[in-house]
């Protein structure tokens, strides 16, 4: 199954971005696509075999869905990749560089939807990703 590729330059050592990224109390913050959504829960058992399940909410209550795979490849603030619970695959790519670090997210897109659609989506979290840790974390 090809694959949709989606990547964000952050000016942020590679040990924040990795802490940041699995962190409940940070996921929470950043894991969402929109303004009118919010994660309103985050489980998140980082190691090979592990679940992760981020619950996303509108925020006027009138939708919300688990996002929620299992991990199965860990290699520290390098890449993380995980199966979801409809069998699609994903990984995240951690490229550290002096000053800043790139990510890269690899996924099997799922049939409902339109690609660019689910590539605007996830886009938009990493952007949020971005956002937040900069914000947060830039000292």
């Amino acid at each position: 199954m090809e694959q949709i590729a989606i990547t964000s330059r952050i000016a942020i050592r590679v040990e924040t971005i990795w802490n940041a990224y699995n962190s409940v109390e940070d996921i929470m913050q950043w894991n969402h696509a929109s303004d009118d959504w919010h994660c309103t829960s985050s489980i998140n058992d980082l190691r090979i075999g592990g679940k992760f399940i981020n619950r996303m909410e509108v925020k006027d209550g009138s939708f919300g869905f688990d996002f929620e795979g299992i991990y199965t490849e860990l290699i520290p603030f390098k890449k993380i990749a995980y199966t979801m619970t409809d069998g699609r695959k994903a990984e995240v790519n951690f490229e550290a560089h002096e000053s800043y670090t790139n990510i890269l997210v690899r996924f099997e897109p799922e049939l409902e939807n339109p690609i660019e659609m689910q590539r605007e989506g996830w886009q938009a979290i990493l952007s949020n990703f971005k956002k937040y840790v900069e914000s947060v974390y830039t000292v």
